[in-house]
This record gives structure tokens, C-alpha cells and sequence, in this order.
């Protein structure tokens, strides 16, 4: 049985961690808002961008630009981001096991699977199972950039370039809500025309100035750095989203076990009270008798 001593120990201990996981969640807080605002700001021009080019895509040939050209798929790269801390409840797992899933269905159809990542939870549980990686990314989590999806972008648009992949597919943390992110696994390259409807943009005869091929050759490398850039921040507001509720249950979690230890250690120290009590009355009946 547990003296007073152990019990208040725990106690204090136990304290010590509910002051920890609040203040995390105080500053994963304050991190989320700014990410947030990021997220949502970029958001609507990422789509409409991805859209238009997708769009424009559709009336134009392969050789317009090396980006655009579709070949037959044989040599796949998939791009996992994640986080590079722990302590964010499912975030992680939910993507790497995600992930995981998706390059054994593309394993299992034939098709040779190159692995590149953002982050050092998705390098180590890689590398922990021996398996190459191509790139990684890591410390650029919580101070996100441009210039990091430009620096990433400008590695996968090489590769498929000089077609060592026919194909790029990102599998990154989409934010929800700040209790819900959803796992999106898109394909980045080559860019995906869309047909026409009334909800999207006309795909055919349109009017380019100055030239087909210069539009193309800046804004479907840009539109790349964009969509890379846009997976980035989504990873990033969801990571801190996910950290601040775990955090916040953990400082409930500790502050219920305060709760039962303060019970348990009154009541402890009652019974340690009541038997000095009775130890105290069974000597003066013995001085009695």
C-alpha cells in the first residue's frame, strides 16, 4: 500500500505534468492561429490556380510544356509529409499508415515506388524499416516558407523532367477542423486536365499572349511550388490543431488524476489519523485496567 509520502510525491508529480501540457497547449494555440490564418488565405488561390491551369491543360499538347506531358506510368513518386515532433495524437500515425497502405497497392500493381518526405517522424519510421528514401525535408516544421516549396519543388520538377518519375503523388494532412484532419492523397504530376462544364472554365480555343508555351513555362513550375507550398501549411495547422487538443486532454486527464489522488491521500492520512486515535485510547484503557 502506497505511504502518504508516495502519494503526495505522485501528487506533485503529476502537477508538474498538467503545468507542462497547458502551457503547450497555450502555445500550440497561439502557433495554430498564425497557421491558420496562412492556411486560409492561400487556400482559394491555390484551388483557383490548380483549376485554371487544369483547365488550360486540357486544350493543350504534352510538348507545350515537359510538365504537362503524360506517360505511361512505370516509375511513381510518392511525397509524405509530416510532422517533426511527436506529442500530436493521431496526427502522424494516420498519414504514415496511409501512406504506407498506398505504396504497397502501387507495389502490388508493378509499378517502382520512389519515397521522398517532409518531416522527421516520416524519415525515421522509414528509415526504421530500411527503406530508401530518395529526399527529405526536416526542421522546417512551425517555420514554414516559401522558399522550402520552392526548394522542394524545384527537386520533383527535375526528376520528372528528365523522367525519372511519370508520376508524383503528395500525401500530406488535409486541416478539417481543429478535432478533424483528413489524410488527401492527390497527384501532383503530371497536371490533370479537366473537361469542360459549366462549373469550370472553357477548356478549348483559347487566346494566349504572349505565348502559349512562355504561360506554360511559368505557371505550371509555379503552380507546382503553390500546390506543394498550400500541402505544407495544411500540414502545418493540422499539426498544431492536433497538438493543442492532445494537450488539452492530457491537462484533463492529469487534472482528474490530481483529483483522485487528493482522495486517495485524504483518505489515507484519515486512516493513518484514525489508528493513531485507536492506539491512543487502547493504552489509556490499558493504564485503566
Amino acid at each position: 500500500m502506497a505511504t502518504l509520502r508516495d502519494i503526495k510525491r505522485r501528487i506533485k508529480a503529476v502537477q508538474s505534468t498538467s503545468k507542462i501540457t497547458k502551457a503547450m497547449k497555450m502555445v500550440s494555440a497561439a502557433k495554430f492561429r498564425r497557421a491558420q490564418q496562412r492556411m486560409f488565405e492561400l487556400r482559394p488561390y491555390a484551388e483557383r490556380m490548380s483549376t485554371i491551369l487544369s483547365s488550360l491543360a486540357g486544350g493543350a499538347e504534352g510538348e507545350t510544356h515537359p510538365l504537362l506531358a503524360v506517360r505511361p506510368r512505370k516509375n511513381i513518386e510518392v511525397l509524405v509529409i509530416t510532422s517533426d515532433r511527436g506529442l500530436c495524437s493521431a496526427f502522424n500515425t494516420n498519414i504514415l499508415k496511409a501512406a504506407t497502405r498506398h505504396i504497397g497497392a502501387l507495389k502490388n500493381d508493378g509499378y517502382e515506388v520512389m519515397i521522398s518526405c517532409v518531416g522527421r517522424k516520416a524519415r525515421d519510421y522509414f528509415r526504421r524499416r530500411s527503406v530508401e528514401l530518395k529526399n527529405s525535408w526536416t526542421g522546417i516544421s512551425g517555420k514554414i516558407s516559401y522558399s522550402n516549396a520552392q526548394e522542394i519543388a524545384a527537386n520533383i520538377i527535375e526528376k520528372y523532367t528528365d523522367e525519372a518519375v511519370d508520376e508524383v503523388i503528395v500525401v500530406y494532412n488535409e486541416f478539417k477542423s481543429v478535432i478533424a484532419q483528413k489524410v488527401v492523397i492527390t497527384r501532383l504530376l503530371p497536371l490533370a486536365p479537366i473537361e469542360a462544364s459549366e462549373e469550370t472554365l472553357p477548356v478549348y480555343n483559347f487566346i494566349y499572349e504572349p505565348s502559349k508555351q512562355e504561360i506554360f513555362s511559368r505557371l505550371v513550375p509555379k503552380n507546382v511550388e503553390i500546390q506543394i507550398f498550400r500541402a505544407l501549411l495544411e500540414s502545418q495547422a493540422s499539426e498544431e490543431a492536433a497538438r493543442m487538443t492532445a494537450m488539452e486532454n492530457a491537462t484533463k486527464s492529469a487534472n482528474e488524476m490530481i483529483t483522485k489522488l487528493s482522495l486517495q491521500y485524504n483518505k489515507a492520512r484519515q486512516a493513518t489519523i484514525t489508528k493513531e486515535l485507536m492506539d491512543i485510547v487502547g493504552g489509556v484503557e490499558a493504564l485503566k485496567g
